[in-house]
């Protein structure tokens, strides 16, 4: 995640998400092309992960996406009204503002991960997100199947040191399977 953001990068990855994703609102495309005609409020504005816990934040999800499809957020309030939250984009541009963008980002484009910056309104103790879940828990499978493969090729150098010829076949036969079974599931 990059600390500073350069307008053009902005600029660039908005275009790319415009002529990429359909959204689920119409409303959302007005604001994304108002943002990149107000190179003042792209200089405020920040592409964020949960960006309902920001004071000043804007939620909009793509037709593909299973999340809401548009929520406006300034202090206490919450609104769906598109219409008033472009209105305060226009009345406020000095103001920071913290967008979230829902689209199938798995794996995360380039683009997005080059305009994505930490969250700094997240609380310590937030849950784990689907993302972030989905990413440990590949971690994991890849762990797993790195000590699997190690134990076996470990198991075969014993039986090579006890001269056990039939282990020794048995094992090789499992190795290969084993990779056999892992390349069918890359």
């Amino acid at each position: 995640m990059t600390a500073s953001v350069s307008i053009g990068e902005k600029k660039q990855f908005v275009r790319w998400f415009l002529q990429s994703y359909k959204m689920k609102r119409r409303e959302c495309i007005w604001i994304l092309n108002y943002m990149l005609s107000n190179e003042e409020l792209l200089e405020k504005t920040h592409f964020v992960e949960e960006a309902h816990y920001c004071p000043r934040a804007m939620v909009m999800s793509s037709t593909e996406s299973k999340e809401i499809p548009f929520r406006f957020y300034k202090g206490n309030l919450m609104t769906a009204d598109a219409e008033k939250s472009f209105h305060d984009l226009r009345l406020n541009p000095d103001d920071d503002l913290y967008v979230q963008l829902n689209f199938p980002n798995i794996p995360p484009p380039a683009l997005y991960l080059s305009v994505l910056e930490e969250n700094p309104y997240v609380p310590k103790n937030a849950s784990v997100n689907e993302q972030d879940r989905l990413i440990a828990e590949k971690i994991l499978e890849e762990s797993m199947s790195i000590f699997q493969e190690e134990t076996i090729h470990k198991q075969i150098d014993e039986a090579l040191d006890a001269n056990d010829r039939d282990r020794f076949f048995e094992l090789s036969a499992m190795l290969q399977a084993f990779k056999t079974l892992k390349k069918d599931g890359e």
